[in-house]
């Protein structure tokens, strides 16, 4: 009964703005790529490791203290994050640090902290 009030039952199309829109649109491996960067932030340790390390560079010791977690459960995590780009480590001696591989993953977290607190 209720779905009827969001059906469009019209046939006309606005085939200018259609186009206009169809060619704004990025390519369908563009899309791909968008939806595989959500699926591996979607976790909720995850982003909170990508939160933490949007904070500060860190150690897996650190993250483990930070967020109450085994270092070996922060190490595969962080192996995850690092094979799908989103983290990038440098070794100094016996310690290796982690951080957010670019600032793009920082504006992304912190736009969707922003977003998610205000709809609270």
């Amino acid at each position: 009964m209720g779905d009827s009030i969001n059906k469009c039952d019209c046939q006309a199309i606005n085939e200018e703005l259609a186009e206009r829109v169809k060619s704004e649109m990025e390519d369908d491996g563009c899309f791909s790529l968008l939806s595989a960067f959500f699926k591996i932030i979607s976790d909720d340790t995850r982003i909170k490791i990508m939160y933490a390390l949007s904070k500060s560079e860190l150690c897996v010791n650190d993250l483990a203290v930070i967020l109450d977690m085994t270092k070996s459960a922060i190490s595969y995590q962080l192996r995850l994050l690092k094979g799908s780009g989103q983290v990038k480590s440098r070794k100094e001696g016996k310690f290796v640090y982690y951080s957010l591989d670019d600032e793009h993953v920082f504006e992304i977290i912190e736009n969707a902290l922003i977003h998610v607190k205000h709809q609270k």
